[in-house]
C-alpha cells in the first residue's frame, strides 16, 4: 500500500481505536522507506581515478547533476577522501584515488581510456548546466539519425562523458 493510502487508513482506524494509529507507524515508516530508498544498488559500478576526490565530487554534482551518496565516503586520518560514490538517476559510480589499482587519472595518465555513458531527459539543459559549470565541451549537442540527442563533455581531470537524451534506450 503506497504511503498516502495508508495515512488515510490510519486515519480512519484512529477515529474508532487510537491505538490504530501506534500499531500502523512502523507499517507507514516501512512503506515510506521503500518509497524513498531503491530496493536494490546496481551490481556493476564503475571506477573513475581522480588526483582530487573533493574536486572531482564537486564539480560532478554542480555540472552534471550528480549526487554524491554520503554514506559511501572514506576519509583518512589526516582528512583525506580516499573513495566514494556518486548516483546519477539508477546508476552509479565510484569516485577513487590516483593508482588506485593500477587506475590513473586521463589528467596523469595523458589520455582517456574509457567514456561514461548517461541517458538524460533534457539534452539541451543539462549542456548548458555543464557549460556553465564550466566543463569543457568535447561535442556539441546534436540530434543523431536514430531519433536521439547527445553532447560529450569532459571533467576536469579529462574524464570522457557523453549524455544522451532517453529516448536512446
Amino acid at each position: 500500500m503506497k504511503p498516502a493510502d495508508l495515512v488515510k487508513k490510519l486515519r480512519r482506524d484512529a477515529a474508532v481505536d487510537p491505538a490504530a494509529l501506534d500499531r500502523g507507524k512502523e507499517m507507514l515508516m516501512a512503506a515510506i522507506r521503500r518509497e524513498v530508498e531503491p530496493s536494490r544498488r546496481p551490481t556493476i559500478v564503475p571506477q573513475l581515478p581522480y588526483e582530487d576526490i573533493r574536486a572531482a565530487l564537486a564539480f560532478l554534482e554542480r555540472a552534471f547533476g550528480f549526487r554524491e551518496i554520503p554514506t559511501s565516503r572514506r576519509v583518512s586520518a589526516e582528512g583525506v577522501i580516499g573513495h566514494s560514490m556518486v548516483e546519477y538517476g539508477d546508476g552509479v559510480i565510484g569516485i577513487g584515488t590516483q593508482g588506485a589499482h593500477g587506475a590513473r587519472s586521463p589528467k596523469s595518465a595523458g589520455a582517456a581510456s574509457q567514456y561514461i555513458s548517461v541517458y538524460i531527459e533534457d539534452v539541451d539543459a543539462h549542456y548548458q548546466r555543464a557549460l556553465a559549470a564550466g566543463a569543457r565541451i568535447a561535442s556539441e549537442p546534436r540530434q543523431h539519425s536514430a531519433g536521439y540527442r547527445s553532447y560529450e563533455a569532459l571533467d576536469p581531470e579529462g574524464h570522457r562523458w557523453r549524455f544522451h537524451s532517453m529516448r536512446e534506450l
